[in-house]
This record gives C-alpha cells, sequence and structure tokens, in this order.
C-alpha cells in the first residue's frame, strides 16, 4: 500500500488554491452584475478551508512521490478538482442538480468543451468567467503532467519526451513544480496576447478575456450560445484559428525559443506534421464544402468563404476545442465523416490539445514501414527512428498498447451509451468526443447546435468518466484501477 500522505498533501494544496481563485469570478460578478456573488463566496470559503485542511492533516516537509505516488496524484488530482469545481454550479442562480454541476465542471476542468448550460448570453458573468478559469487551469495543468509526470511514468509512448537528466530515482514533485513556473509565463504571456487581438477585432474586454482563455487551453467554452459564430462577423474566428494552433504546439517549443532557438518549430517533427495535416484536411472540406449543394445561400459561396469556415472549424475538431462557426452536420456526408475522423487526431504532447496525439500516429507508422522492410529481408536490419533519434521498441510497444487501450475505451463507453438508450450517432460520436475530450459530438442533440443537457443522468455519468479517463491518457487511469497497483 503506497503511502498517501504526500498525495493527499499535494492535492490538499491545490483544492485550496481552487477555492482562493473562486472569489476571481466573486469579484467579478459584483462588479458587474451581483447575481451569483454569493455562490462564489460561499464555495470558496468551503473549498479553501477543506483543501487547506487536508493539506495541514497529512503535512510532509519533503513530499517525495516515486511511481505510484505520482499515478495516484494525476488521477485523484483531476477528480477532486472536478468535484470541487462544480459547487458554484449548484448553488443559485445557476441551480444545476448534482450529475449536471458535475458534468460540466468535469467538463471543463479536462478542457472537454461539451456543456448541459443553455441561455449563456443571459449567465452571470461571474458563471461564465468560472467556466473559462476551469478551462485555462486545466490546460496548463495538462502540460505541466504531460511534461513532467506522464514521460517519467512511460505512459502511451511518453516517454519519448523525458527532459534530460530525468528518471524515475528523481523526485516527481520538484521537477513538475520547475516546469509549472517555467511554462506558466508563456502561457499566460500567449493568453494576453490573445485576449489583446481579440478586443482588437470588437469583442468587449469580458468576451476576449473568457475566450482567450478558453482558446489556448483548446477547451471551446463561450460566452454565447452561438459559440464563435456569434463574433465571426467581427473576424474573432482568424484570432480563435491562429491561437488554438498555438495551444496545440508543444510548450516545450516556446522554452526553446525564449532561449534563443528560434528555428524550435521548424526541427520538431511534431510541429511539422501537426501544421501539414491541419493544411490538408481544411482543404479538403473546404473544395466539398464549395463544390457540395449543401453549403449555403448563394452570396456565401465563395472558395475563400469555405476555406474560412472549413479552417476554423477543422482546427477546432483537430485540437479539441470544440468551437464551431456553423453547424456542420449540413455540410454533407463527407464532412460529416470527416470531423468523426478528425476527433481522433489531437495536438502535439506537451500542449494543450487532446486525443491521441500526432507523435503517436507518426511512431505507428515507423515502426509499420520497419516491419515491412522486414518482412522480406529475414536478416535485415531496420532501425527506428524519430526526429532524427533512434526509436527504442519499447516506446513503439507503449505507443500500440495506447492505440489499444483508447479505441477499446471508446468502444466500451459507445455500447454503454447505446444501452442506456441513445441513438448510434448520439452515442458514437459522444463516445469519441469524451474520449478525445472534443466536446460537441454529431447529429440534433449533441452536436454543435447542441447540448448534453437532456442526455439522461446514467449517459452523464459515463461520459465524465470517460473525459476523465481520456484526459489521462487512458493507461493512467487503468493502472491505478488494477489490483496489482496497490499490492506491496
Amino acid at each position: 500500500m503506497p503511502d498517501l500522505r504526500p498525495v493527499f498533501f499535494v492535492i490538499g494544496l491545490m483544492v485550496a488554491v481552487l477555492g482562493l481563485l473562486m472569489f476571481i469570478p466573486m469579484g467579478i460578478d459584483v462588479a458587474f452584475e451581483g447575481r451569483s456573488w454569493r455562490a462564489f463566496a460561499v464555495s470558496g470559503i468551503l473549498t479553501s478551508l477543506f483543501g487547506g485542511a487536508l493539506s495541514l492533516a497529512n503535512y510532509t516537509p519533503n513530499p517525495d512521490l516515486r511511481a505510484r505516488g505520482a499515478f495516484l496524484l494525476t488521477v485523484f488530482s483531476w477528480v477532486s478538482l472536478s468535484v470541487f469545481s462544480a459547487v458554484p454550479f449548484i448553488m443559485e442562480p445557476v441551480g444545476l442538480s448534482i450529475t449536471d454541476a458535475l458534468f460540466e465542471a468535469t467538463s471543463g476542468i479536462t478542457t472537454t468543451g461539451a456543456t448541459i448550460l443553455t441561455g449563456l448570453d443571459d449567465l452571470p458573468k461571474g458563471v461564465l468567467l468560472w467556466r473559462a478559469m476551469l478551462q485555462w487551469i486545466g490546460g496548463i495543468g495538462i502540460i505541466v503532467t504531460a511534461m513532467a509526470v506522464l514521460p517519467m511514468l512511460k505512459v502511451g509512448g511518453m516517454q519519448l519526451f523525458r527532459l534530460e537528466s530525468s528518471d524515475m530515482g528523481e523526485k516527481i514533485l520538484p521537477r513538475a513544480a520547475s516546469i509549472a513556473m517555467a511554462i506558466s509565463l508563456i502561457y499566460l504571456t500567449l493568453t494576453l496576447v490573445c485576449a489583446i487581438l481579440y478586443m482588437a477585432v470588437g469583442m468587449s474586454g469580458f468576451d476576449a478575456i473568457a475566450h482567450a482563455m478558453t482558446t489556448l487551453a483548446t477547451g471551446g467554452f463561450s460566452t454565447s450560445d452561438a459559440s464563435m459564430g456569434g463574433f465571426m462577423d467581427q473576424g474573432a474566428d482568424l484570432v480563435g484559428m491562429i491561437f488554438m494552433v498555438a495551444g496545440g504546439i508543444p510548450f516545450g517549443v516556446y522554452l526553446l525559443m525564449t532561449r534563443g532557438d528560434f528555428n524550435a518549430p521548424l526541427k520538431d517533427p511534431q510541429v511539422r506534421a501537426f501544421i501539414s495535416v491541419l493544411l490538408i484536411l481544411s482543404l479538403m472540406i473546404a473544395f466539398a464544402l464549395w463544390l457540395g449543394t449543401e453549403f449555403g445561400s448563394s452570396d456565401n459561396e465563395s472558395f475563400w468563404h469555405a476555406l474560412r469556415l472549413s479552417a476554423f472549424n477543422t482546427i477546432s475538431i483537430v485540437t479539441g476545442t470544440g468551437y464551431a462557426t456553423a453547424d456542420y452536420n449540413l455540410w454533407g456526408p463527407l464532412a460529416v465523416a470527416g470531423f468523426f475522423c478528425f476527433m481522433f487526431i489531437g495536438g502535439c504532447a506537451g500542449s494543450t490539445a487532446c486525443s491521441i496525439k500526432i507523435f503517436r500516429y507518426q511512431v505507428a507508422f515507423e515502426g509499420l514501414r520497419a516491419y515491412l522492410f522486414k518482412m522480406p529481408r529475414n536478416h535485415a536490419v531496420a532501425p527506428l527512428r524519430y526526429g532524427g533519434r533512434v526509436l527504442p521498441e519499447a516506446v513503439v510497444y507503449s505507443v500500440l498498447g495506447y492505440f489499444f487501450l483508447f479505441f477499446l475505451t471508446f468502444a466500451v463507453t459507445a455500447i454503454l451509451l447505446s444501452i442506456i438508450g441513445l441513438d448510434p450517432l448520439t452515442a458514437w460520436s459522444g463516445a469519441g468526443s469524451a474520449v478525445a475530450n472534443v466536446g460537441p459530438g454529431l447529429g440534433e442533440i449533441i452536436g454543435p447546435s447542441g447540448t448534453y443537457q437532456s442526455l439522461p443522468g446514467s449517459a452523464k455519468w459515463v461520459l465524465m468518466t470517460a473525459m476523465i479517463t481520456g484526459r489521462l491518457e487512458i493507461v493512467t487511469a487503468l493502472v491505478v484501477l488494477s489490483p496489482g497497483f496497490w499490492r506491496n
């Protein structure tokens, strides 16, 4: 049985900080309307007190987390933050049920972006800001997890990105803390630049800040029921495209750039493939949209308008942001099938993007290339390479195992949703959207113009479990659930 005191000590600190952050939307609500400040005041006090008490009760002078402790901390922290983030949604004036509040909070903290809320334009400013803050917190959280923890735990091939001199003999918490400090300034700077550009194209200061948080976090929560489509006439979608891509690029690349290596993006094989995939898919959907009969009225039937719609929505789905500027369910079967497949691509490892990630496809194809080369040549040597480096076979096996577990989790989730009674399109697209942390699914119910509000409570619990499992890179959650993990 692992020592849980360091785990609960760190989780207590996280929960206490989360409680203190609740006073920010409280202050905003007081400044604007004063409709929801009491909910955030009470929630902030209760959450910070609970977190502080938990941390003090498990105080450890020099918390030392090795492999098992890191697995537990990763899982428990995301679950705990999801639970406490839901408290303001339960209280008036939002007044959601426990299930709906947990769904909204889990979707926010995992940067999934699936929502059960409607009438966003009329919600209190404090509630809208809290939704944006949850995704912003979740975005930086997954960057730190991907850069500092998962490589050491060798989860899904992430050991490929293990930092210099880091190994399982090194304490994980100091490493995570140093990385968090290094990337926080970059993350904050990019968010501020995004907000300034949103204001430059006509967004109000509040909408700009809220959307900047959810854009860079590739989360997708908006302040309007029309999502980014409500701001498209002002050109906000063009800004959004830039920063969704920025969120999908490894933050390690930004660190290298701050140290003078301005060619880092060009040298990273992930980034090159990521940009190429976005360009190809955007052009493919644009041509299908332009040539198809489902495009819309004649005054919009220009190729450049089709490319603008295609590029924004393609980038949004590939990175897992989930914004929409149009209902792509109306673009014809090719577009619908395309967007379903796009859910399973993802951005780069070490970014805020979700899903399978570009590097895993690159590793899998490299393994396939070597396999096909050696098949007719029994004694041939075909070294595996990635980014100019020799690729250990253990990384390939880890990536292939991840593919299997990812699609197994997706299939089980879809089957459970079908058993609950959802129609096939809603069940399968909802499962893919949850496991890949994308947000919108397909169809009239959970598509880009719908919400998850009407789904049965049991379906929402299945989807919440899938969101957290997907955000934890599948393997992390399954390891903690295995009986052998708890044996000494």
